[in-house]
């Protein structure tokens, strides 16, 4: 039951003011089984000293990452975090820090975000950046809408390769604004080229893929290019995971127009799906199109250098008929966790992260597959840190049966390819050892 005001007259009034007659009226769009047919289940208020008991007793059901083996990746990745990101995080300064627009009191969060944008382009390949977005999926989709802005048409190409909730948000960004997004199949786990040529055309405004993949394969981005470009289409490119950028080529050499993803591998917590932090980068030619916000360096009136919002008036996210985009915010915090993550790893450190993902996953994929009934989903394809086999019984069961002892297989994929069966999408990040990779093997290995 919905919370309603204390009493009928109350009630009667709010309806009155929003148009309605009753609460049911004023919900009818819900369906009807997703409706509770009962009160709520509320009781009532609790001592601090009670309270404590009950979050806490909430909390213990919850099994930590620490605690078990984890090989689910699938968008969200458990990377090493340095220790002192998170103390250096709760920092008042930092913490409840208002948007930078008087940058006479904000230089320390305007240099921060500076540096931020800086490292952005270095990994992407990019030349401008801007100051965040709140996640991977939805700055692929204001990407997608940017393309169409940028090029003045109305169609884009997207692989199937890409995470399947990105291309849903991609979805539900575009067809309030009339856009098409055609789907391209995926081939032997990476997207097939020569649909890509069928389906591009002078009406195409970007071909969308992600690199590595959904499936943990590495797409020919410079192929893709190259198609995208003779039609002068726009490459745009989702990274789920930017610590591959630590040893892959980056999209910016390989031909990307813009680049967007994920940021949360890199001092940000897998903490129940967010909050994650989306980054976004750009030739600079497409600066001004760009959404959300940008910071600029420029020096000051004694000629010292200084920090600015830069070339988007705040005026631009209140009139949201004239906007590039409706985004009004960004995520400065986690930007920040970013910043100081990268900071402390540095760029060798970088490199030894991807270099241990790559090579464990190379052991685990190698350990799995060469169990009786396991095979590979996609053999002889280049990955990264993830790769997809296939089971002898249903994944759902498998997963059931290994949590009881701590470990996390995998996503069944299923759920989003149905055409894939008993396919499980596993994970390896630099912090899974031997032991626990050996473990998954052995106690897969044993069921029957």
């Amino acid at each position: 039951m919905n919370y309603v005001p204390h009493t009928e007259q109350d009630q009667q009034a709010m309806l009155k003011s929003v148009g309605k007659n009753s609460i049911e009226e004023l919900y009818h769009d819900i369906p009807a089984d997703l409706k509770l047919k009962r009160d709520l289940q509320v009781s009532g208020g609790l001592s601090e000293i009670e309270l404590r008991r009950l979050l806490k007793g909430l909390a213990d059901k919850n099994q930590h990452l620490d605690e078990c083996g984890s090989f689910l990746g699938a968008g969200a990745y458990d990377h090493y975090i340095p220790a002192f990101i998170d103390q250096l995080l709760l920092r008042s300064e930092f913490y409840t820090a208002y948007t930078p627009y008087q940058p006479e009191i904000s230089q320390g969060t305007l240099q921060n975000i500076y540096e931020y944008q800086t490292m952005i382009c270095e990994l992407t390949g990019m030349d401008v950046s801007n100051a965040s977005m709140y996640d991977g999926a939805s700055a692929l989709a204001e990407a997608a809408v940017m393309a169409c802005e940028q090029t003045r048409r109305k169609e884009f190409v997207i692989s199937d390769a890409v995470h399947p909730e990105y291309r849903e948000t991609v979805q539900t960004y575009t067809e309030s604004q009339n856009l098409t997004g055609k789907p391209v199949a995926f081939k032997d786990g990476v997207t097939d080229l020569e649909q890509v040529k069928a389906l591009v055309n002078d009406k195409t405004a970007a071909v969308i893929v992600q690199y590595p993949n959904f499936f943990g394969n590495i797409e020919d981005l410079k192929g893709l290019a190259e198609i995208a470009h003779a039609q002068k289409a726009l490459l745009v490119v989702a990274v789920a995971d930017p610590v591959s950028l630590g040893i892959l080529e980056s999209p910016g050499a390989l031909g990307a127009d813009i680049v967007v993803g994920e940021g949360q591998s890199f001092g940000n917590p897998v903490s129940f799906g967010g909050p994650h932090i989306g980054f976004f980068a750009a030739r600079e030619k497409y600066v001004r199109r760009m959404p959300g916000r940008i910071v600029g360096a420029t020096v000051d009136s004694n000629g010292q250098r200084a920090f600015v919002l830069t070339l988007q008036a705040r005026e631009q996210h209140i009139r949201r008929e004239k906007a590039t985009s409706n985004i009004c915010s960004n995520q400065a915090l986690n930007a920040l966790a970013v910043n100081m993550a990268l900071s402390a790893i540095g760029k060798q450190g970088l490199q030894e992260m991807a270099r241990q993902c790559l090579q464990k996953a190379h052991y685990a994929f190698n350990r799995l597959t060469a169990l009786p009934g396991v095979e590979a989903a996609f053999p002889g394809k280049p990955f990264f840190k993830e790769f997809v086999i296939k089971l002898p019984q249903d994944p759902e069961r498998v997963n059931e049966a290994l949590f009881k002892e701590k470990i996390i297989p995998g996503l069944p994929l299923k759920r989003f390819y149905p055409e894939l069966g008993n396919a499980l999408l596993v994970c390896v990040t630099e912090l899974r050892t031997k032991a626990e990779i050996d473990l998954l093997a052995e106690r897969l290995g044993g069921l029957k």
